[in-house]
């Protein structure tokens, strides 16, 4: 199966990411992941009942780890910036752009969802509740903002949660189809470079 692409096999320094780009990466993920787990259902219904989040493990672990996920991506994008020069593999021209399309979508996400979980927060006068017994109780700049009342975006962050769910999805299914099928190293790049014996 060959997807229209040419094999190739890479070797040396720039066949992997650096060190920054895959620490970064895997540690991101496991946060996204941990925090959509932990995402309560029905959260604006839970804080007009008068529910106090910081009662609450999984809305404090949540809307923790919504706040570092923000600060890794926003990490993220300026090492991108600067690194070294990225490992690049050939293959199909239409496998190229879909990578770039699923790619920009999930930098995208990863910005949006921090940001619409705020302006629920603000918009609906929900406190902040982060671990450590940090807790904002009211953001007057969002809650005042003509933004904060375009949108239920409580909704709008858990439509856009689920979507970045589906979509890593689809990228550690196309990782696996890269490393199984193809054997092009795509997901090999961004794996620890293994140790020569001898």
């Amino acid at each position: 199966m060959s997807f229209g692409c040419r094999h190739h096999k890479r070797s040396g320094p720039w066949s992997h990411y650096d060190a920054p780009s895959r620490y970064l990466h895997w540690i991101t993920a496991v946060v996204v992941v941990i925090a959509f787990i932990l995402g309560p259902e029905h959260f604006g219904r839970l804080m007009r009942g008068g529910v106090d989040p910081a009662t609450r493990n999984d809305i404090v672990w949540h809307e923790s780890l919504g706040v570092l996920v923000f600060v890794l991506t926003a990490a993220r994008l300026i090492w991108v910036a600067v690194r070294p020069a990225p490992p690049h593999f050939a293959m199909a021209t239409w496998m190229a752009l879909a990578a770039k399309l699923v790619n920009v979508a999930l930098w995208a996400l990863l910005l949006l969802l921090p940001i619409t979980a705020l302006l629920a927060l603000g918009g609906e006068g929900h406190p902040l509740t982060l671990l450590g017994g940090l807790r904002i109780d009211r953001m007057p700049a969002i809650a005042d903002s003509a933004v904060a009342k375009l949108a239920d975006w409580g909704e709008v962050h858990g439509l856009l949660g689920d979507t970045l769910m589906w979509l890593a999805a689809v990228h550690a299914g196309a990782a696996v189809v890269h490393q199984v099928a193809l054997k092009d190293g795509v997901l090999a790049a961004m794996l620890p470079p293994r140790k020569k014996i001898g």
